[in-house]
């Protein structure tokens, strides 16, 4: 089996040359993201360098309680970024969005890991944290888009929502035209990526475990079983978020609270 060929500071600190390429395409179409760009890369960084050096010792120690606690923190940290990326309220959202995360965390992982990894414990930390975090870093994504979807199309057309009230319809009734809006538009994009994924890229696990000498047949299984897992992890994460987070948006008249 062969090594993998570790990347050098030196090296590591050239890599981020190829970010003048962006950041001139952006400076000269003033687009106002340079100061932004730069920010977020600093932070990607920093946060990177510190998990890589956590994860040493987290790998190391193995334990089920440090490595739930490690992904319940990662939960928590995605609730806030996918609240403030929809431009919702944090007291309203909050709750249902980290509920919905730690469910479908909790039947992803327990399915994936439990029963078709078949592992003894579901906590093993070279499973757990890195599976579950590209299942909540996949997810971040398309929670936002469908957050955004369903509320903006929502407050636009409450007219519409409140037509189908005063017709009889029950509010799952006068909201399924929303959920329909906002699932294709957070979705099409994953299903068109999923369709054609193994054409046109080599996904983040399957190369790392080929650089950790896999097989490619194995990490190609490992891959499929990714992509179904976050697909699917998705899709019920969407589902959960909006139809908890529904209980708490409406006032007793069924009407669409304004601190939403």
């Amino acid at each position: 089996m062969k090594e993998v060929i570790d990347i050098s500071y030196l090296s590591l600190f050239l890599g981020y040359v190829l970010l003048f390429i962006p950041i001139i395409i952006l400076w000269y179409y003033k687009t106002g993201l340079v100061k932004d760009t730069l920010i977020a890369v600093a932070r990607m960084t920093v946060q990177l360098l510190l998990v890589g050096v956590y994860l040493e010792y987290i790998f190391e120690i193995n334990s089920y309680l440090i490595n739930l606690a490690w992904v319940i923190v990662m939960t928590i940290i995605a609730s806030f970024t996918i609240i403030k990326r929809s431009g919702l309220s944090y007291k309203i959202f909050f709750l249902p969005v980290l509920l919905s995360g730690v469910i479908s965390i909790a039947v992803t992982d327990a399915y994936f890991l439990g029963f078709i990894i078949n592992l003894e414990s579901v906590f093993d930390a070279r499973y757990f944290i890195p599976i579950t975090g590209m299942l909540l870093g996949n997810t971040i994504r398309t929670v936002i888009i469908a957050l955004e979807a369903y509320y903006g199309k929502l407050k636009k057309e409450q007219n519409s929502y409140r037509w189908y009230l005063a017709n009889g319809a029950s509010r799952k009734e006068a909201l399924l035209p929303f959920m329909q809006s906002a699932m294709r538009k957070a979705f099409n994009p994953v299903i068109a990526t999923t369709a054609i994924m193994g054409l046109i890229s080599l996904p983040g696990m399957m190369t790392g475990q080929i650089l950790g000498g896999s097989s490619p047949s194995v990490a190609i299984k490992y891959q499929i079983m990714l992509l179904i897992t976050i697909f699917s992890s998705g899709i019920l994460t969407v589902f959960l978020t909006i139809n908890i987070s529904n209980f708490f948006t409406f006032d007793k008249f069924e009407n669409l609270k304004k601190k939403v």
